[in-house]
């Protein structure tokens, strides 16, 4: 075939094929009377021809809920204070005090929530205004207020070491820390204050809350800290109800580390202090103790013994006057006051570590103390700044009675006895 033969012959096929493509589509609009094809004739007699295009319903709106609820009043500043938005996102959301003062708060990253960022004062109105967006861009605003309680009273608490001392933070201490929270009004609803009281520690150790009294609670762990501890302590009180008409005044928290294990063992059998670090003996401290027996002084008994029991290091003095008359005993009834030199205090009613160079005699012999550790003035002074705040101290086999918690004697007590002291046990 010559080629303008083919291509004749393309020209054709590509005719025909154009002719049977547009007769397809056109087969059924024949002429029909009144210049209308069939098709239209028959759509226009039923119904308008559906449309294509696809609608889209609309978003629902952005729903705001503010927590507390509009027109709350007497809401705890302990309380959550929140905005959330439903089918939306929040776009700004300011907070404001009855003195136009801006809180600080915070969006969440997924534009859901917002939460307050400080604590709130007792006694003080607040407006929330809250703006938001639907899916669609649709804004909605919403505005709400409230009002924070007025106590009738406030607590203050007090982070302290079982001497009453403030626990300093950053201090080292010995492996029988205790902590004491000083309360400065007495706390009806203990469960409640003991909730927001909080021991963390890095080694971890299980411990727990016992409470002396209506304002003082003791915490140890189940057994002494492990050395090179640090603790962590926060009383987070603020706007917690701890009385009827009393909450929390402010919160307050610090942190200390925990030394090297120093464990003394004073044995009246043998008239012996026997002191470790980290379990190897250090020193020997020939001792003279209680030497026993009371004396009736004012109608008051009051008895000369050592009493057994384990101890911890409260605080030193150098020196310390020692007046028997500040427990009662007379000093024409075999009392003293003298000036005491390298004290170091281990009992909340006197009974100290200290220089007595008027007993070295029967130290490491024979007891003759009113209750104290006698000991030479070379080991008072080495015993006095080689202690922490915290170590311990052991006395057994003395004639005693047991030394109780409220004298410095936490660790007397078994961890189910301590335990069954704590409000939420």
């Amino acid at each position: 075939m010559s080629v303008g033969v083919r291509r004749a012959w393309f020209v054709a096929a590509l005719a025909a094929t154009t002719a049977l493509v547009l007769g397809a589509c056109t087969s059924q609009h024949n002429a029909a009377p009144g210049g209308q094809s069939p098709a239209a004739h028959t759509q226009s007699a039923t119904s308008p021809a559906p449309s294509t295009a696809t609608s889209t319903a609309p978003a629902p709106p952005a729903r705001l809920v503010a927590h507390p609820a509009n027109g709350t009043h007497g809401v705890s500043p302990a309380d959550p204070i929140t905005v959330t938005v439903a089918d939306g996102t929040l776009t700004s959301v300011t907070m404001t005090n009855d003195e136009g003062k801006i809180v600080k708060g915070a969006i969440s990253a997924d534009q859901h929530s917002w939460a307050v960022g400080e604590d709130l004062g007792y006694g003080k109105a607040y407006t929330v205004k809250a703006k938001a967006v639907n899916a669609d861009g649709k804004p909605v605003g919403r505005t709400s207020s409230f009002t924070t309680l007025t106590p009738d009273n406030v607590t203050m608490p007090y982070l302290n070491t079982t001497a009453g001392t403030s626990i300093k933070a950053g201090a080292t201490y010995g492996v029988g820390m205790v902590i004491s929270v000083h309360f400065d009004e007495a706390i009806s609803n203990k469960a409640a204050a003991e909730k927001h009281l909080k021991v963390t520690s890095s080694p971890s150790q299980p411990g727990s809350w016992y409470w002396m009294d209506d304002q003082n609670v003791h915490f140890r762990p189940q057994q002494y800290w492990k050395a090179g501890t640090k603790v962590s302590v926060a009383a987070d009180v603020y706007g917690v109800q701890m009385a009827p008409g009393m909450y929390g005044q402010a919160d307050t928290s610090t942190s200390f580390k925990i030394g090297a294990r120093h464990v003394s063992i004073a044995d009246d059998k043998t008239h012996m202090v026997k002191v470790y670090k980290n379990g190897t003996l250090v020193r020997k401290m020939p001792t003279s103790m209680g030497k026993g027996g009371s004396e009736v002084s004012n109608g008051q008994t009051i008895t000369f013994w050592t009493q057994r029991g384990t101890y911890t290091v409260l605080d030193q003095g150098n020196p310390v006057r020692m007046d028997s008359r500040s427990f009662g005993l007379a000093l024409d009834a075999g009392g003293y006051n003298v000036l005491v030199y390298w004290a170091t205090r281990i009992s909340t009613d006197g009974i100290y570590v200290h220089s007595a160079p008027w007993s070295v005699w029967a130290q490491g012999k024979q007891n003759t103390s009113h209750g104290c550790l006698n000991v030479s003035p070379a080991n008072a002074e080495w015993f006095y700044k080689w202690s922490q705040p915290g170590d311990i101290v052991q006395v057994k086999n003395t004639g005693g009675a047991p030394l109780e918690v409220w004298q410095n004697g936490d660790w007397g007590l078994s961890w189910s006895k301590w335990k069954a002291g704590s409000a939420l046990h």
